[in-house]
């Protein structure tokens, strides 16, 4: 769940180029990129509720103050880049640079008041971070997010990538929306996937990709990424269904995996390329049962990996 997140988006239509590159992908996808869907009648996403219904109460007025500088702050962290016990491996992805960004933090239900300070996000204000969602079991999406990442950074590594975290567990809350597009920027990555699962209603499943929408205004501008960025999301949402199986979203996305939006700090901050991935709904029964697999988010891990190096290859 997009951890800047306000409103249900709306179904917008997508670029032609993505379009086109992610039904060249599908075609040899094991399940196609419409076939797993409910012909019969999918939700049209005004059901969806926004993260600040499966967060905690948003900031008043009175908090609208900027959170803490990660420098001023005692809850700080550097950006979690595992060294391995050996060198990297040389591989097609040697020299090349990924920031994994898990979605929201384990521990930010024990910082409501921190996490609902709003940060400037270029456009605007929103909140540090969210708790995020969970399945109706209790799995929550920070420990799946987690999970995944920490998947995806090693097949990643196997493959020679310099592979950074924004966060592993390692912090009391956060980092904000504004902390994870700066770790990414810093670090002149070729590539930045934040990783996340849906809170939608039921009977709305599949996953889909978020692309940063052309956002010019404040400290605010994705012109130089927009292209690239719905580059490397249309090759994930390929590689993601030929791997996992799942179909894209049957809510979001008209079908094609993909949505495109200018209300996220995280892309809107964002100077690289960057996308965000939304494995799956883990409000739904169907969607949750796959989320909580080890085996099935081995292969999500694997699609996004997958994804990822098809995009930095070219």
């Amino acid at each position: 769940m997009p951890y800047d997140d306000s409103v249900p988006p709306t179904r917008r239509a997508r670029p032609l180029l993505v379009a086109t590159a992610l039904a060249a992908l599908c075609l040899t996808a094991v399940a196609g990129c419409g076939g797993a869907q409910d012909p019969a009648g999918t939700d049209t996403g005004a059901a969806k509720p926004g993260p600040e219904a499966e967060a905690t109460a948003s900031a008043s007025a009175s908090a609208s103050a900027s959170a803490p500088s990660p420098e001023a702050s005692p809850t700080g962290a550097q950006p979690s880049e595992a060294t391995p016990t050996a060198p990297l491996p040389q591989g097609p992805l040697t020299g090349r640079t990924v920031v994994i960004d898990p979605g929201h933090n384990p521990r930010n239900r024990e910082h409501t008041e921190e996490i609902n300070q709003q940060v400037d996000i270029g456009t605007g204000r929103k909140e540090c971070d969210t708790t995020g969602t969970s399945t109706n079991a209790g799995y929550a999406e920070a420990r799946f997010t987690l999970d995944v990442s920490h998947r995806l950074r090693e097949l990643l590594q196997a493959q020679g990538a310099r592979v950074v975290l924004t966060h592993d567990d390692d912090r009391p809350f956060g980092p904000c929306i504004d902390e994870r597009a700066r770790i990414g920027n810093e670090a002149k990555a070729d590539a930045v996937v934040s990783v996340h699962a849906d809170g939608s209603a039921v009977g709305n499943r599949g996953f889909h990709v978020i692309l940063p929408a052309a956002v010019k205004g404040g400290g605010a501008d994705t012109s130089k990424i927009v292209k690239s960025s719905a580059d490397l999301g249309a090759r994930i949402a390929g590689h993601f269904v030929r791997t996992t199986g799942s179909a894209p979203s049957n809510y979001i996305g008209g079908g094609t995996g993909l949505d495109t939006r200018g209300d996220l700090g995280g892309l809107n901050l964002s100077t690289v390329p960057k996308v965000f991935v939304e494995c799956g709904n883990m409000r739904d029964p169907e969607d949750a049962a796959l989320l909580t697999d080890a085996g099935w988010r081995q292969k999500a891990a694997q699609g996004m990996a997958d994804g990822i190096a098809a995009y930095l290859k070219g």
